[in-house]
């Protein structure tokens, strides 16, 4: 099981490591400075931590020694305009780091804001913008999901063949490239949208799919916990099927999927749109066993009222699939050791958080 945890929040980034049956963290680092995504790379145990600092930027660093110093790289970022254009686009938040495949030694992915794909060999000492993505005409179709402008927010890459890759992208649909991101296509028959006009709302690429995770020893199981509902693909992303009447509700943000069995999945549902708070002041995680035929709502150790809300990247599984760490916006941080079925609070006064990752 994993012992060692990431907190990237508003005000800095916390590691939390296993000490007995208690998890234990210090002082943060990068204090007072928001983490908008965290990553520890398992082929070569570095961390990398990306800040987003507003007015002076994104930033991008990597430890070598488990958060004793870091290095800061430079960060994904689209060339600069030469003729000095205002309208230029510019990274306005680094929303996903993912690493390539284990043939793939230095490889990392960074999917940002606004809806671009970036790619380093170099463990993040340099970046390349990838064009045939951005290039792409259906591109003008893609318009914010949360924010004013879309996002690349889960870049799954298939453990089988590193250069199969899947995009999530609010709101922009669902991508695929089987060739390490030379060729795109749009995929995501059953994905659907009710916030289009009736005869829009299966256009595939103005989907917004919240979150896409798939199973690591099935990675054609995709669980995708979208704008109006949680879907499954069993073709890697090819087509979804739709989970309907699943209570306290389908709307949710985050996602995560049991390693080793496909049918095993936990959601975090709430109520959507202009509230984004839980269903009845009740803060649940919905779990399936049984790929979608039924959930049940776990929410032992879990406060009542509550009005929570846990992003995209909040909600995090190790290897085993029996430990689980999930946070929240208003600062509160849960465990689990039993797969979801009991949780235990392990702070209730953290800054907002946007990622909870094991190591």
């Amino acid at each position: 099981m994993a012992d060692v945890f990431y907190v990237a929040s508003r005000k800095g980034l916390f590691t939390y490591r296993r000490n007995g049956a208690d998890w234990n963290t210090g002082a943060p680092d990068f204090l007072g400075e928001p983490v908008s995504a965290v990553l520890r790379d398992k082929r070569d145990s570095a961390v990398y931590a990306a800040l987003n600092l507003g007015h002076f930027g994104c930033k991008l660093h990597r430890s070598d020694d488990d958060g004793g110093s870091w290095k800061e790289l430079t960060p994904p970022a689209f060339a600069k305009a030469e003729d000095g254009d205002e309208n230029a686009p510019s990274v306005n938040l680094i929303w996903a780091l993912e690493t390539g495949g284990d043939d793939e030694p230095g490889v990392i992915w960074a999917g940002v804001n606004p809806g671009a794909l970036f790619k380093s060999e170099d463990r993040g000492e340099s970046w390349t913008l990838i064009e045939s993505l951005w290039n792409r005409e259906e591109r003008e179709g893609w318009f914010g999901g949360g924010y004013d402008k879309p996002g690349i927010h889960s870049v799954l890459v298939d453990p089988r063949d590193s250069k199969k890759l899947t995009l999530g992208i609010s709101c922009g649909g669902v991508w695929k490239s089987d060739d390490g991101g030379a060729n795109w296509r749009l995929t995501g028959d059953g994905l659907r949208s009710d916030y289009m006009p009736p005869d829009q709302s299966q256009d595939l690429n103005t989907q917004d799919p919240h979150r896409l995770a798939s199973c690591a020893s099935d990675p054609d199981t995709i669980w995708c916990q979208h704008h109006n509902g949680i879907f499954l693909s069993r073709d890697g992303g090819e087509t979804f099927s739709e989970f309907k009447d699943v209570k306290p509700a389908v709307f949710g943000f985050a996602v995560a999927v049991h390693p080793n069995d496909p049918d095993t999945a936990w959601l975090v549902p709430g109520v959507k749109d202009e509230f984004r708070v839980p269903v009845d002041a009740k803060l649940v995680v919905n779990k399936t066993t049984d790929g979608g035929k039924s959930f049940t709502p776990q929410s032992n150790g879990l406060p009542e009222p509550s009005f929570d809300l846990v992003y995209r990247h909040a909600l995090d599984v190790d290897e085993t699939g029996e430990r689980l760490v999930m946070g929240s916006t208003t600062g509160n941080l849960w465990a689990s050791d039993d797969g979801g079925t009991n949780w235990r609070q392990l702070s209730a006064h953290l800054p907002p958080i946007a990622q909870v990752a094991f190591g």
